[in-house]
């Protein structure tokens, strides 16, 4: 059989116990029918209750867990954002428990590594393999939408900065850490990574011509993802970070857009199986140290795993559940493998096969109806 270097590489990885290989008979057991594309909404620091039964504020959201599904007890893995959106992806924080750019170092005298000091400060870069080794190893296509990324694949920290503001543009309105992609090695040095971290216009068009990657990541920008900018001349009334019930209909807003877009595309009425989930990176600060802040292999102990309390997750398939309610504890990790599973990958990255602490395919919410 015709091997690709990439599935060499992974390959190799799984002998060196770089990824946890699961049985053989694991996909049968989950449970989990075989998608074509799933789409991954997120969403940024709110928690379930913020968000969940507040439908003047968050009607969209309400609408599509009541039609749909949702998962009730969803944990994020820690504060603040960027662990979070790595282990989305790579099923660890990899130590990381800080938003210093994907480039930092221990001890780096940057603008963009302000913690680098710290004691048990990691180097941000990630050489372990991630869900897009995976997808590739199998002939499988992804792609990162971010939206107001400077450039297809660019490098940026953030985008604008103060020092190269743009008129009418909020400060920062893209950050890095949320593209959990580039913390990946591989990611990093791919030559063709502008083809694959693009912005919604690339969106819009893919939508409008219906070719679409099996595994789409789409991320809002700060304005639009209910994180929200700093008070400045170009930060719209509903984008202040002071201004909570402004940003979450906004950030509701978007994202009923979002899938209202997708489920008007052809592959939504075609006979393949296809979901859009809708997530956040972590809980709002008002519930932190009151509710129990994580699940399925969290450690209190830990700084990078300490848990990032309850958030919203809502799972709307086209052929599959309505009207579910999953009370099973899941978390991101517990997305990871699903979304592994859903795909026919029977190998788990790092904490997506942590089976003894609990992570489980989130099997009732992408059931297909017979």
């Amino acid at each position: 059989m015709f091997r690709t270097a990439s599935m060499v590489a992974l390959a190799g990885l799984v002998a060196s116990g770089a990824v946890s290989a699961a049985p053989a008979t694991a996909q049968a057991a989950t449970g989990i029918p075989r998608y074509e594309h799933i789409f991954l909404i997120i969403e940024e620091n709110r928690s379930y209750g913020e968000i969940i039964g507040e439908k003047s504020i968050a009607p969209n959201i309400n609408r599509l867990a009541a039609q749909y599904g949702q998962a009730t007890q969803f944990y994020a893995e820690v504060h603040p954002s960027e662990g979070n959106y790595v282990a989305m992806l790579g099923g660890d924080t990899f130590g990381i428990h800080d938003d210093d750019a994907y480039y930092c170092k221990p001890n780096m005298q940057d603008p963009m590594c302000p913690k680098s000091n710290k004691a048990d400060y990691v180097e941000h870069t990630v050489t372990a393999p991630s869900l897009v080794d995976q997808l590739e190893s199998r002939g499988l296509t992804w792609k990162a939408y971010m939206e107001s990324i400077p450039a297809p694949g660019s490098g940026a920290a953030r985008w604008p900065t103060a020092d190269k503001p743009v008129i009418g543009v909020p400060a920062e309105l893209y950050a890095v850490k949320h593209n959990g992609f580039m913390t990946f090695k591989r990611v990093q040095d791919d030559p063709h990574r502008a083809d694959k971290i693009v912005g919604f216009d690339a969106l819009e068009r893919d939508l409008a011509s219906g070719k679409l990657p099996n595994y789409a990541h789409i991320v809002p920008n700060q304005c639009n993802d209910m994180h929200g900018r700093e008070k400045g001349p170009y930060t719209p009334a509903d984008c202040d970070k002071s201004n909570h019930e402004g940003l979450i209909k906004r950030g509701d807003r978007v994202a009923g857009e979002l899938v209202d877009k997708i489920m008007r595309s052809k592959l939504w009425s075609a006979a393949g199986n296809a979901a859009i989930v809708i997530t956040f990176d972590e809980n709002g600060k008002q519930e932190r140290d009151t509710d129990a802040q994580g699940c399925c292999g969290y450690d209190p102990a830990s700084r990078a795993n300490f848990g990032g309390g309850r958030i919203p997750t809502i799972v709307i398939t086209n052929h599959g559940a309505r009207g579910a309610q999953d009370p099973t504890p899941y978390n991101h990790y517990s997305l990871l493998r699903t979304t592994e599973s859903a795909f026919g990958i029977g190998e788990h990255l790092a904490g997506a096969g942590n089976d003894k602490a609990g992570v489980v395919d989130m099997s009732p919410l992408f059931a297909v109806a017979k």
